[in-house]
């Protein structure tokens, strides 16, 4: 299993759901009738919005542990956080510096 970093994983999803909006547009001049191209632009649009909440999700999970960092008056020891971007296991170091 890899371990992709938060930065990472946010880029990975940018350019995904960028390349899935680009094949949804070229998909129409591809495609011959109306209902493939409806199917496809659909369908890619689907995925498209697929990453992009997951990569929301991340960013939550990511501010929550962050969060749980900065209490006040705590002195923990804190190991790295694991959190899930479709199924690929992504690393939260602890934020604090230091």
């Amino acid at each position: 299993m890899i371990a992709v970093t938060l930065d990472q994983a946010e880029t990975i999803a940018i350019v995904g759901t960028t390349a899935l909006i680009v094949g949804a547009i070229a998909s129409f001049w591809v495609m011959k009738t109306l209902v493939q191209k409806l199917i496809v632009a659909a369908l890619l649009a689907l995925l498209a919005f697929a990453v992009w909440t997951q990569r929301g999700a991340l960013q939550d999970c990511a501010d929550k542990v962050k969060a749980s960092y900065q209490r006040s008056g705590t002195d923990v020891t804190v190991s790295d956080t694991e959190c899930s971007f479709f199924g690929i296991s992504i690393t939260i170091s602890d934020p604090r510096p230091g």
